[in-house]
């Protein structure tokens, strides 16, 4: 997902219009849906849309490329903007305060993943797919980790496929579970930034259950996406390794790119943290650029649930799914048992 100059043609142009006018307008009903319904929330309601016109209205292929970029970099600038509300000393704190947490929720999402998917028979590349875009996240740790296990398509897919329908489950169920829980606003957002896949999902969840909520769960969030950076680099170095045999293949190293996988939006959110931290944004402005983000995050989600493919997710086949719910289940139960080993509860 990296933030970047988008060079395009003007057929490209008016493809990526349409689609992000699509996602625009459904949007702005989920917007004014969730300013009726704020336990559900504006987020939650543009990926439920989103779904729903993406499979029963099934806009034409000139929208798919506009709807691609609102769901790519759409959440990127989302993302951004929010940086503008949040200080440097915010986010180093928080990052740190989740850091145990997430380190033992990825250790116990490979872990899971492994031993399920060993009892279930799984495919070795399937279990690391799975258990990357469970640890990290989701659909983006396993684009990050493809060109380096080089995974058959429909192995990529089912992973995808799988990490997606939790995280649907997550954006609807977290919320309600918190607060059945009677979680705090900290709580609930460090189980959401540890325990739900996808950077979307986390940013929905987090601000379905409030501001500050949504808040710290996209820094821990965030956090946990750094770590991408190491486990793609042992991964590379395992897969090069066993292929170093042999001198008529080309070694997984020689593909490998750092800047492609690294999340640079991410630094641009600690720009845009920093332009607040010294001081730059008005207190007076800062509720615009807050409900701009919102906005954003909105159009993002809708796009996302408007290429969800509920026919594919659905011939992926049972095994796939029952790994994604045990390692997910897993990862959930042992995020909040750490909280509340170390009083964070």
């Amino acid at each position: 997902m990296n933030a970047q100059v988008i060079h395009v043609q003007p057929t490209q142009q008016h493809s990526i219009a349409s689609g992000l006018a699509l996602a625009v307008g459904i949007a702005l009903v989920a917007l004014w849906l969730g300013h009726l319904l704020p336990l559900v929330g504006g987020p939650v309601i543009g990926i439920v849309l989103g779904i729903i016109v993406g499979n029963l209205a099934s806009p034409g292929e000139h929208f798919r490329p506009g709807i691609a970029f609102a769901g790519k970099y759409v959440l990127q600038w989302s993302i951004i903007a929010l940086g503008f509300g949040l200080s440097l000393s915010q986010v180093a704190k928080t990052g740190l305060q989740s850091l145990s947490v997430t380190l033992v929720t990825m250790t116990v999402a490979f872990l899971s993943a492994w031993l399920l998917g060993r009892w279930l028979g799984v495919d070795d590349k399937l279990k690391i797919l799975i258990g990357v875009g469970t640890a990290i996240c989701g659909g983006s740790a396993i684009a990050a980790v493809t060109p380096i296990i080089r995974p058959e398509d429909h192995d990529t897919a089912f992973a995808i496929s799988t990490i997606f329908l939790f995280n649907l489950v997550a954006v609807l169920l977290f919320p309600l579970l918190g607060h059945l829980m009677h979680l705090s606003d900290l709580g609930f957002g460090l189980w959401a930034g540890t325990a739900i896949n996808d950077t979307s999902s986390v940013v929905a969840a987090g601000y379905s259950y409030s501001k500050t909520a949504g808040d710290f769960a996209t820094i821990v969030k965030l956090t946990r996406a750094t770590l991408i950076i190491p486990v793609c680099l042992v991964l590379a170095f395992v897969v090069a390794a066993r292929e170093k045999r042999n001198a008529a293949k080309d070694g997984t190293a020689s593909h490998f790119s750092l800047a492609k996988i690294f999340p640079w939006f991410i630094l641009w959110f600690l720009v845009a943290s920093g332009i607040r931290t010294a001081g730059l944004i008005p207190l007076a402005i800062q509720p615009s650029i807050h409900f701009v983000a919102e906005f954003l995050i909105i159009v993002a989600l809708t796009a996302i649930g408007l290429s969800a493919n509920l026919r594919r997710m659905a011939a992926s086949g049972i095994k796939p799914i029952l790994l994604g719910l045990g390692v997910w289940v897993a990862v959930a139960v042992s995020s909040l048992l750490v909280q509340r080993v170390i009083g964070q509860l």
